[in-house]
């Protein structure tokens, strides 16, 4: 059966590409503002998953198994997102510097011939070291932190902010791959 990821995320696809080898991109157009927070990150990542992958669906004809993922980064009751523009960005790291926050993903694996929907989330505890004011924007000015949950990327200079995380590294990235393994293989993909 044919594999879509409904993710524009060059992250989430290189990392699809270590479970299976072929598989097409269809960018979800939901409204993640449709989703209001309401205090429990599992909860929210699970509906912006969910919502994603069936905002996918709408777009095919064809029977497909459907690969849906969000993350969030959350602190002191927050969702830190994507920041608007470098002031932002420097906002979020210095809410982070010297703290440990979470990383939440969720996963919705959604089969469109038999209407099989599987949502679960993945959690990563993620601590920073202190950070100067200097290295924060010397960090932003490099453009990477703006399109990333809570303005870094564990994967590229932002890892090195990071003096220890406890849960999956990949979740932090942007895609839960043993989770993600373990749903597939469970509704019968075979892998």
């Amino acid at each position: 059966m044919k594999i879509i990821l409904a993710s524009a995320s060059e992250r989430r696809q290189e990392l699809l590409t270590k479970l299976v080898d072929d598989f097409s991109v269809i960018v979800s157009d939901f409204d993640e503002s449709s989703i209001e927070f309401q205090g429990d990150y599992s909860n929210y990542v699970i509906q912006l998953s969910r919502g994603k992958a069936y905002a996918a669906a709408q777009k095919i004809k064809d029977d497909a198994v459907i690969i849906a993922c969000d993350t969030i980064v959350a602190l002191d009751g927050v969702v830190l997102g994507k920041p608007k523009d470098g002031e932002e960005a420097i906002a979020m790291l210095k809410k982070l510097s010297g703290r440990t926050h979470e990383v939440f993903s969720g996963l919705t694996v959604l089969n469109t011939n038999n209407s099989q929907l599987v949502s679960d989330y993945a959690k990563t505890e993620v601590t920073f070291s202190k950070l100067t004011q200097e290295e924060m924007e010397r960090y932003v000015h490099t453009g990477e932190p703006m399109d990333k949950a809570g303005a870094y990327g564990i994967q590229g200079y932002g890892g090195v902010f990071v003096e220890k995380i406890n849960g999956c590294y990949y979740n932090v990235v942007g895609l839960p791959i043993n989770k993600l393994k373990n749903i597939l293989k469970g509704i019968g993909v075979n892998l």
